[in-house]
C-alpha cells in the first residue's frame, strides 16, 4: 500500500506575553471599539462576536481593511477568525490566514498568545503583520497598564 507524502506549508508568527488584568477586560481590549480605536491605528471591529458571524477591521476613513469570520470563540479563553486583507490586492490575493487569541489565566496575570497564520509558504500578508503585531500588542499593555496607547499605533498610516 503507497501512502501520499502531504506537505503543509505554512507561515505563521506567534506572540506571547503577560498582562496583569482579568482575562475579560483583556478580551473587551482586544474586540471592542472604544479600546481598538485607541491602540490599533485608529481601526475597529465590526462583529457580533458568535461563532460564524463575520468579523470586518474597519479603517478610520470607512473603508474595511480586512475582513473574514468568526470560527471558534470561549469567552475569556480562545478566539479564532478567519482574516483577509481587503485593501491591498497582492495581500488580498493570499486569500484567508487565521488568527487565534488564546487567553490563559496566570496568578494574577492572564497570559495572551497571538498566532496568525496562513497555508501559504513565504506569505506576504504574514511579513507585514510580523511587523505589526509587536507594536500594536506593546501598545495595547501599556493602554492597559497607564492609559495611555504608544503614540505611533494611535493614527492610521498617511497614504495606505
Amino acid at each position: 500500500m503507497r501512502k501520499d507524502r502531504i506537505h503543509e506549508y505554512k507561515t505563521k508568527i506567534r506572540l506571547r506575553d503577560l498582562y496583569p488584568h482579568h482575562s475579560r477586560k483583556l478580551l473587551r481590549a482586544l474586540i471592542e471599539p472604544e479600546f481598538t480605536r485607541q491602540y490599533w491605528v485608529g481601526t475597529w471591529q465590526d462583529c457580533e462576536w458568535k461563532p460564524g458571524a463575520a468579523w470586518r477591521l474597519m479603517i478610520p476613513d470607512g473603508r474595511v481593511g480586512d475582513s473574514g469570520e468568526v470560527l471558534e470563540i470561549e469567552p475569556e479563553r480562545r478566539l479564532v477568525l478567519s482574516w483577509r486583507n481587503e485593501f491591498k490586492p497582492e495581500l488580498r490575493e493570499e486569500g484567508y490566514s487565521r488568527l487565534t487569541y488564546e487567553l490563559e489565566k496566570q496568578g494574577e496575570s492572564v497570559k495572551l498568545t497571538v498566532i496568525h497564520e496562513i497555508d501559504k509558504p513565504d506569505s506576504k500578508l504574514i511579513e507585514g503583520v510580523s511587523s505589526g503585531w509587536p507594536h500594536i500588542l506593546a501598545s495595547l499593555k501599556s493602554l492597559l497598564e497607564t492609559g495611555e496607547s504608544l503614540e505611533e499605533t494611535r493614527r492610521w498610516p498617511e497614504g495606505l
